[in-house]
């Protein structure tokens, strides 16, 4: 049986008046593969983000390995959907990458160490962005920018990444290759992932989650995608889907 690693208990969360998320549950345990998928405002990037404490809950609370995250041991790695990196600024692929390695307490003046070092440069080779690391960013393909993102978010040897729609806006081959790359990683470590890529994800993540708000329907990602997007999701159709059962 797989260890239980992040649990989200009774979580709701508000932006002023607006419901993101309500009371919802859910449980990540080590070594899956997790897609989430649902309709914009639906609470997915919202969700990552209590998880990483980036979003508090109003209700709720969250634990990993029935702790705190710091107690808990494990590493988190994080592609956001929206980025603040200004692509104009003059700064490096594997620069971009290194900040990674910044502990922080530290400025941006932090020596590297060599094994600093040497740990972007593999991580850069994993995400197959090794060749183009002393490109400048304004120069990259939102292809190689997205790799460039992953393989920050894998420079601090997660236990667990989260990815917020990390193929939105590429080219159609950019999109099949950062798939083939996550489903790679989901051999090392516990991923979940958000996106819009419905069909692309269904044929490789062990669960497909759809959420609005809160979990409408979980499990088998072949009879998710069926219930969810195929036929109207009636009540009784969601908490079969959950449950696991069929008509």
């Amino acid at each position: 049986m797989k260890m239980e690693i992040i649990k989200m208990d009774k979580i709701s969360v508000k932006y002023g008046y607006i419901e993101a998320l309500r009371d919802l549950d859910l449980v990540v345990n080590e070594g899956e593969y997790i897609g989430i998928v649902g309709p914009n405002g639906g609470g997915k990037s919202t969700l990552l983000k209590t998880i990483l404490g980036l979003v508090k809950a109003y209700e709720g609370n969250v634990t990993f390995k029935g702790t705190t995250i710091k107690k808990s041991g494990l590493t988190i790695g994080y592609v956001p959907q929206i980025t603040d990196l200004n692509r104009i600024f003059p700064i490096t692929v594997q620069e971009v990458v290194l900040t990674a390695k910044i502990p922080a307490e530290k400025s941006w003046f932090h020596k590297y160490s060599k094994k600093d070092l040497n740990d972007v440069e593999d991580v850069l080779k994993k995400v197959g962005i090794h060749n183009i690391s002393e490109r400048q960013i304004s120069d990259l393909s939102g292809g190689e920018f997205q790799k460039m993102l992953i393989a920050r978010a894998l420079a601090v040897n997660p236990n667990v990444l989260l990815l917020d729609e990390p193929t939105a806006m590429i080219d159609i081959k950019s999109q099949k290759q950062i798939y083939t790359l996550i489903k790679k990683l989901s051999k090392e470590m516990t991923i979940v992932l958000v996106t819009h890529d419905v069909k692309e994800i269904t044929k490789q993540v062990d669960r497909l989650i759809y959420l609005e708000k809160n979990i409408l329907a979980e499990g088998d990602p072949e009879e998710v995608y069926r219930y969810a997007y195929l036929r109207p999701v009636s009540v009784a159709h969601r908490a079969r889907a959950r449950s696991g059962g069929g008509e």
